[in-house]
């Protein structure tokens, strides 16, 4: 739930004027918008509502200690794909839809890792297993 919380919390502070700077160049997509979260990852209207999509899903799965661990992992897993496709794309071109950059890039490695290594230490917790 812990995880879920702060995905919901970094989606809501990418709208917030001062915490993300040049606010008022935001796209909803694509390599254009201006905009950056504490001035340094930058972010869409999309980012924004991506991280707070896994927020939800993060909230809504953590009702048991399996379904938790399926987000944790599955999560993990979209987000060490997320940090490949960072390393790959063209960061100025229109395939960079979401839009990451290279603070985003290194973020979502470890945001992945930790994820996996989250949902892999709560399998081998006998107090996390569900009924």
């Amino acid at each position: 739930m812990a995880v879920a919380v702060v995905f919901l919390l970094v989606g809501v502070l990418g709208f917030v004027p001062g915490l993300t700077s040049d606010l008022d160049r935001i796209t909803f997509a694509g390599p254009d918008s201006g905009a950056h979260l504490l001035g340094v990852f930058h972010v869409s209207v999309l980012h924004n509502l991506v991280h707070l999509l896994f927020g939800v899903v993060g909230f809504a799965m953590a009702r048991s200690a399996a379904t938790a661990r399926a987000f944790l992992l599955g999560g993990g897993l979209i987000y060490l794909v997320l940090w490949l496709y960072g390393l790959i794309v063209d960061k100025a071109s229109a395939a960079n839809f979401v839009p990451v950059n290279d603070a985003d890039d290194w973020l979502h490695l470890g945001l992945g890792l930790g994820m996996v290594a989250l949902a892999l230490a709560l399998k081998g917790n006998p107090a996390a297993r569900s009924a």
